[in-house]
């Protein structure tokens, strides 16, 4: 009987031993607000904030200067010079190697809030923009063809929201992998604004370069 109940309490702190050292392997998970001066966190894996903020930010104020220091500068107004010219943002293309997921709604209403913040253009309201696009059954790329683009600004028109500039964004990636399992990565974000009354354009670009590293017998390489 003695020997029966020295084995079951054995057994009871085994477990939980074991428990216990399982439960420290797991670790704790620990979050903290950031300042609006820190930095943003880098992530390990993907882009994340600290690549997509500043080149928005960058993309859009250079593309919003040259409009502004240019010959646009005088079109930035209507026939009257009363009230700023409309901009119909068309959305962002994503062709990059990664997945954008929650990030892709926030670099619109960025890029959206930039524009407002510029007092160069007015833009339209994204929901108009989207229902004008579900009732010309059309996708954003299909308004580079005049028939497409004619049909969009006449249902917009229709709408009550007529526009002057089209403005599309497309995010690429390069990569570049060394012989081992690290690899930088070159991120581009490119605008393009389109006048709709005489077909020219405007594009700027950005880019920012990103290296990734992976740790090696557990101890993370430094360059």
């Amino acid at each position: 009987m003695i020997r029966r109940r020295f084995l079951q309490q054995c057994s009871i702190a085994g477990s939980l031993l074991a428990a216990s050292v399982i439960s420290g392997c797991r670790g704790t998970q620990h979050a903290h607000i950031l300042e609006d001066d820190d930095d943003n966190m880098v992530g390990s894996h993907e882009a994340g904030a600290s690549v997509f903020e500043p080149l928005v930010r960058k993309a859009v104020d250079d593309l919003l200067a040259r409009e502004s220091a240019g010959s646009i500068q005088q079109a930035g107004f209507n026939e009257q010079g009363t009230f700023p010219k409309k901009i119909c943002f068309c959305g962002i293309e994503n062709a990059s190697a990664e997945e954008l997921g929650d990030f892709k709604e926030q670099l619109y209403e960025i890029i959206d809030q930039r524009i407002v913040e510029a007092q160069v253009y007015e833009p339209i309201s994204r929901r108009f923009v989207e229902a004008g696009l579900r009732e010309g059954r059309l996708r954003p790329d299909e308004l580079f063809l005049p028939n497409n683009q004619r049909t969009f600004v006449a249902i917009m028109e229709q709408q009550g929201n007529p526009f002057d500039y089209l403005l599309f964004a497309k995010l690429t990636s390069g990569t570049t992998r060394s012989n081992g399992s690290d690899y930088q990565r070159d991120y581009l974000l490119t605008l393009e604004l389109v006048n709709i009354h005489n077909g020219t354009s405007q594009k700027t670009s950005e880019k920012i370069r990103k290296g990734y590293h992976k740790s090696v017998l557990g101890k993370v390489k430094h360059y």
